[in-house]
């Protein structure tokens, strides 16, 4: 996974500055927040966090060989 340096704040700039945080987790999708300089958190605008949640729910629902073909899939997408 690549991160842009312009989607990483500290634990401390988010709880000073949240609204510019959420805006900026609004602008790219999402903000991953250090805390300690250690990733700690990601801050997700809802309809991130909606889309995340029905693939992972989509997912849970498919049985052991379904679930090894999505994998095998989205394996074979990242190759591209």
């Amino acid at each position: 996974m690549i991160i842009s340096t312009k989607t990483i704040v500290s634990n401390s700039e988010m709880i000073k500055n949240y609204k510019s945080c959420r805006d900026k987790a609004s602008d790219y999708g999402k903000l991953f927040i250090l805390k300690n300089n250690q990733p700690d958190a990601v801050l997700l605008p809802i309809d991130e966090y909606e889309k995340i949640s029905e693939i992972i729910e989509y997912f849970y629902s498919l049985n052991e060989e379904e679930s090894k073909k999505f994998v095998d899939s989205i394996v074979e997408l990242g190759k591209r």
